[in-house]
């Protein structure tokens, strides 16, 4: 391991990815209460619910070309406060409208981090010679799991606004204590805004693309099981009950489960063989949610999702990391783009859907896609490989 890297290293960056989704974490069970609130139907909440994707998509290559600036570690010192203060504009919202543009602002500042997270991890593989990025989006899940939880467990006792500063403002303290030592790993030769010109789509590698059609279908399905589990279960389990978040909570247990061994099995099976497996377990899962099964048998549902979904990102960002030296962050930041912005047009849809054919069938829309990304994980092959078979 280089001189200007440690182990304490590794345990810091997967420490901020446990702490970066406690926001998220404490925003998502509340989507049910927020929809009582406003009174809104799965239409409206699914037009409100594109104000996190969208705010991806359109600050992803802004946040990338900071992140080559100034370097990872500034960047997480000053969005994190940010992050925190934004996360509880949603729960103030008074009608669809305000919420599209309060997550919009939220999604703003989630994205400065998640960019950020994912070029460092991508940054520290390659310059520790080791594979992280599994664990690293294995702490991000759990710190989803343990924020879900604390936030449907706590909102029974104190109000959701109360309940999201508290956790947000906890772990912003500690992320901002973790990040100060962190050393900045961006290359020297690396491109920046003032040196190279603006990247077109033919000066992008053939691979990153075939990478892109795996990880679109993966990342869709785990965006609807965070926007759509709490509102599937509140459906399915009798009125008044106050566990719906619980799925959430289910799913985001086994994401983190899935990335944890997620590096050990990369190394014994392959990326291909890997992601073939979980994306199988995730179209069992989605098959359960769709079936007549009583209520209980869909946390047994969210599990089979959250595996099989678990590795699909982390395995797309090493891949693109991977791909040029020079150009990870604006790799890192296409792909999530491209991934990510299939979530502007998933929410809506499955909203109109839900309305007509109800929530079960809805997800059923998910299905297609995740055969894709079964067939396209042919292309996650280790980069030297990959070179013998993609033309440049």
């Amino acid at each position: 391991m280089p001189p200007t890297l440690s182990s304490g290293t590794v345990r810091l960056i997967m420490a901020l990815f446990f702490l970066h989704p406690f926001a998220l974490g404490g925003w998502l069970p509340h989507i049910p209460f927020v929809q009582s609130n406003l009174e809104l139907s799965n239409a409206q909440l699914a037009l409100a619910l594109l104000g996190l994707p969208m705010a991806f998509v359109f600050m992803s290559k802004f946040a990338a070309k900071i992140v080559a600036r100034h370097g990872a570690p500034k960047v997480l010192l000053t969005m994190f406060p940010v992050q925190a203060v934004t996360v509880v504009l949603p729960l103030l919202a008074v009608d669809h409208i305000t919420l599209f543009l309060a997550l919009l602002v939220f999604g703003a500042a989630m994205t400065f981090l998640n960019v950020a997270l994912n070029v460092y991890a991508g940054q520290l593989e390659k310059a520790a010679k080791k594979s992280v990025m599994n664990r690293c989006h294995g702490f991000w899940a759990l710190g989803l799991t343990v924020s879900s939880f604390l936030a449907a467990i706590f909102t029974t006792a104190v109000s959701p606004v109360i309940t999201v500063l508290t956790l947000t403002t906890a772990t912003t303290l500690l992320a901002l204590w973790l990040a100060r030592p962190l050393p900045n790993l961006r290359p020297q030769s690396a491109d920046t805004p003032s040196k190279t010109k603006r990247r077109k789509l033919r000066d992008y590698p053939t691979t990153l693309f075939l990478i892109v059609l795996f990880v679109i279908s993966v990342t869709m399905a785990e965006g609807a099981m965070a926007n759509w589990g709490a509102v599937y279960m509140a459906e399915r389990l009798p009125e008044g009950t106050s566990t719906a978040g619980l799925a959430i909570t289910v799913f985001s247990a086994f994401v983190a489960f899935g990335r944890f061994i997620g590096d050990y099995l990369k190394t014994r099976m392959g990326s291909t063989n890997l992601a073939r497996m979980n994306v199988g377990l995730a179209i069992i899962g989605l098959l359960i949610l769709v079936a007549p099964f009583p209520p209980l048998a869909s946390f047994v549902g969210f599990a089979f999702i959250g595996l099989g979904l678990s590795v699909g990102f982390p395995l797309a960002v090493s891949a693109a990391a991977a791909l040029e030296d020079e150009h990870d962050a604006d790799n890192i930041a296409f792909l999530s783009v491209m991934a990510i912005g299939t979530n502007v047009v998933a929410p809506p849809i499955i909203g109109l859907l839900a309305d007509h054919f109800g929530i079960s069938l809805a997800l059923a829309a998910l299905l297609p896609g995740l055969c894709l990304s079964f067939v396209m994980a042919r292309h996650l092959t280790p980069q030297p490989e990959l070179q013998k078979t993609v033309p440049a």
